[in-house]
């Protein structure tokens, strides 16, 4: 890309009073953006879900040194945390876990990779979760960047969707 303004833009800057905000409700990937792709595309849509799926998914059951441990809503609070910054709000979802489950080098981290991943360092990356292993740290990495797919997908297909009407 050529034009240097190009790149992340924060969607929720301090002091502004509007912040523009893609409510997943109202274009989400499982009721919109998948029947979309599959129309454009044919069983393109079954490859993707079943990407996002599984990536979502995926649990060792473990954090660091604990085992049998339910890591759903560590997942979803990685997920929607990367959808936050990208605009994509969802109502049903309580924001407070993100605070709760992510600490702040972790969130640094996520903002980082998702957003101005040239930016990245192995100094980074050693800061968060010090105690934890390298495979689930690759789990993260493989969560935000799907995420962050999905996002890029969503806004895309809205897009379409609204040209094609």
């Amino acid at each position: 890309v050529e034009d240097p303004g190009f790149g992340y833009k924060d969607f929720a800057r301090r002091g502004e009073d509007h912040l523009p905000t893609f409510r997943a409700q109202d274009y989400t990937w499982e009721n919109h953006g998948f029947s979309l792709v599959n129309r454009l595309y044919s069983d393109i849509g079954h490859l993707l879900d079943e990407k996002f799926r599984m990536v979502y998914n995926l649990t060792y059951n473990t954090m660091a040194s604990h085992e049998d441990v339910d890591t759903t809503m560590l997942r979803r609070a990685l997920f929607n945390y990367v959808h936050c910054m990208f605009g994509i709000r969802y109502d049903d979802y309580d924001y407070g876990e993100v605070n709760q489950l992510l600490e702040r080098n972790l969130k640094i981290y996520i903002k980082t990779v998702t957003c101005y991943p040239e930016r990245t360092t192995k100094r980074m990356y050693d800061s968060y979760w010090r105690q934890f292993k390298h495979s689930e740290k690759v789990h993260v990495n493989l969560l935000l960047m799907e995420a962050r797919m999905q996002a890029e997908l969503l806004y895309a297909f809205r897009a379409i969707t609204r040209h094609l009407t």
